[in-house]
């Protein structure tokens, strides 16, 4: 199992990271005390749901017990966790300004008599410790949500490019059209498989049906229209951090010609090296 630490200053940027890390699979826990954290472990290890990416944050909201950190990594590892220690820092004028437009309230705040600049030096002084053993330092200073996002997945991903997950539904517009869907294709001007009798029971999973879909080049000419804006717009959804991206193929009833156009773009993408989902909606309908 590997567990990922995120520690660091307070504003700086952590919950956008662990947003960023839960994008890309992980497990994310907040505000753990660090002598906690070999016991979750050893509950997670032990569980039937096994977790293999885990982040942890912990930082001074949790007080004097910040202090145990360094012993609960020793413990960590001794329990064969890949355990790693992400520190988020900034610097001091982006923090002011951050509490400033955020009108938040620094951890230690009332502690330092309102002073945010006694605040953040004793904050850091607390932290200095932890950031000097940390495997990665991330500084947000100057960086948007897209670059935090893009970092992260640059880290702790072998393919950055897995970031973007996309899930290629097939329904059927007598039904509606999903909510959650980014892009919409209509496909009802392809030859319908419904009016061949013997093939109007199967669907698009059916090979009959689907070699019946592609043997029109009309077919054949949409799917390389398709692809081709695919492999365009894909790299730039991911530069921009987009996590999921839902395409939606419609048809009639959701059971032909969606189903095996769907099954197509989830195949081509999946050649790409996206990580891409079926999901065929209304294929059991009517």
């Amino acid at each position: 199992m590997e567990i990922t630490i995120v520690t660091g200053l307070s504003g700086a940027g952590k919950s956008r990271v662990v947003d960023a890390l839960e994008d890309i699979g992980y497990f994310c826990v907040d505000n753990m005390p660090p002598k906690l954290m070999p016991t979750f472990a050893q509950l997670l290890l032990n569980s039937r749901e096994k977790r293999e990416k885990v982040a942890i944050v912990t930082d001074i909201r949790v007080g004097a017990s910040f202090g145990d950190l360094f012993n609960a990594i020793v413990e960590l590892k001794e329990l064969k966790c890949d355990t790693k220690l992400l520190f988020i820092d900034a610097s001091d004028d982006v923090l002011i300004r951050r509490y400033k437009e955020t009108r938040r309230k620094h951890p230690l705040l009332d502690k330092y008599n309102g002073s945010i600049n006694d605040a953040l030096a004793a904050e850091r002084s607390i932290l200095e410790p932890a950031k000097s053993i940390a495997d990665y330092v991330i500084d947000s200073s100057h960086m948007t949500p897209t670059d935090c996002k893009n970092r992260i997945c640059e880290m702790f991903l072998d393919n950055p490019g897995n970031a973007l997950k996309v899930h290629c539904v097939s329904f059927g517009f007598k039904y509606g059209i999903p909510l959650e869907a980014d892009l919409v294709f209509d496909v009802r001007f392809l030859p319908n498989p419904f009016y061949v009798p013997e093939l109007k029971h199967k669907t698009g999973m059916d090979s009959e049906v689907y070699d019946y879909v592609f043997s029109f080049p009309q077919t054949k000419t949409f799917i390389d229209k398709l692809e081709g804006m695919l492999s365009f717009l894909l790299p730039l959804y991911a530069e921009e951090g987009k996590s999921t991206l839902v395409i939606a193929v419609g048809c009639t009833g959701g059971h032909h010609r969606s189903v095996s156009v769907a099954r197509c773009i989830a195949s081509y993408l999946t050649a790409l090296g996206y990580p891409a989902f079926e999901n065929h909606r209304d294929i059991t309908r009517g």
